[in-house]
């Protein structure tokens, strides 16, 4: 089957390459199954989300073991719970102060997405998240460079607007 396929899901593990089949992911997985923090289940909880998608079956164990993946999927089919809910998961049980994930994305569409999914997974839990892209007034910018300051555990960042903040020098790596 070709790479282009969008019946199957590709997922590169570092060293080891895996291409899995889409019917293979077939079996039910419920959330509760990955034994997550119970503020982030309670937020997947109100979102309705009980059941893990095919994509997320594969890449939550995965991540939640600390292993870097590329995963590929259709449209709609659970991408951002996939890296979104082990990440919040793992930074709920971390003790260390700070920015502890960027996100870069290419538009800002798509940040604003990513940031929406993450405020409504992460509501009942203690991480701070902000979605940071150009075309926003000065107070967004403050609000921005407060939260690269350390403020925020999680930032979702365009490139343009992320380089506009590093170049500033204040951004807390």
């Amino acid at each position: 089957m070709p790479l282009t396929s969008f019946n199957s899901f590709i997922i590169h593990l570092i060293s080891v390459p895996l291409f899995i089949m889409e019917e293979s992911a077939n079996e039910e997985v419920l959330l509760s199954q990955f034994d997550l923090h119970p503020d982030l289940n309670d937020g997947l909880d109100s979102m309705g989300f009980t059941r893990a998608t095919p994509i997320q079956k594969l890449a939550i164990p995965e991540i939640l073991r600390g292993r870097d993946l590329v995963a590929c999927a259709q449209t709609g089919t659970g991408k951002t719970g996939a890296f979104l809910i082990p990440l919040l998961h793992r930074i709920c049980n971390s003790s260390h102060p700070g920015l502890k994930a960027l996100i870069v994305v290419p538009t800002r569409e798509l940040a604003i997405q990513i940031d929406q999914n993450l405020q409504a997974m992460a509501y009942f839990t203690q991480v701070a998240g902000i979605a940071i892209y150009g075309g926003g007034s000065g107070v967004s910018f403050e609000q921005e460079k407060k939260a690269l300051s350390g403020n925020a555990d999680i930032v979702v960042a365009t490139p343009g607007r992320l380089i506009s903040h590093l170049n500033l020098g204040y951004v807390q790596a």
